[in-house]
């Protein structure tokens, strides 16, 4: 079983250290279902990318915001839950952030191959 606060302070720790300001883990994967916790540095951006069918991010320390085409989707706090866009979409820490990124990454019916 995950320790999320262990893993958010080990995390966010190496974030801080590594050159491009960010660290992340798969902590769990059961079929589609994967959950990864995520930490960024102050002003570190995850560029722009596809969403899954279906996500959520739960900031677990720090200040994050949702962009998508260069406008904010909103701002999320320590303990707040999002569901995220199904648009492409980036991610900017706004203070040094840890969270934890949940995404179903097919649905029933559908090929997950695709």
């Amino acid at each position: 079983m995950a320790n999320l606060k262990e893993l958010a302070e080990s995390h966010l720790a190496t974030a801080r250290a590594e050159e491009h300001g960010r660290s992340a883990e798969l902590v769990a994967h059961d079929g589609p279902l994967r959950q990864s916790v995520i930490a960024l540095r102050d002003g570190v951006r995850l560029a722009e990318h596809n969403s899954p069918p279906a996500a959520s991010l739960q900031v677990l320390q720090g200040r994050v915001r949702v962009d998508l085409d260069n406008e904010s989707q909103g701002e999320f706090g320590e303990g707040e839950l999002w569901i995220l866009t199904h648009e492409r979409h980036s991610v900017l820490a706004l203070a040094d952030s840890v969270f934890l990124l949940t995404t179903v990454t097919s649905q029933p019916g559908q090929d997950s191959r695709a």
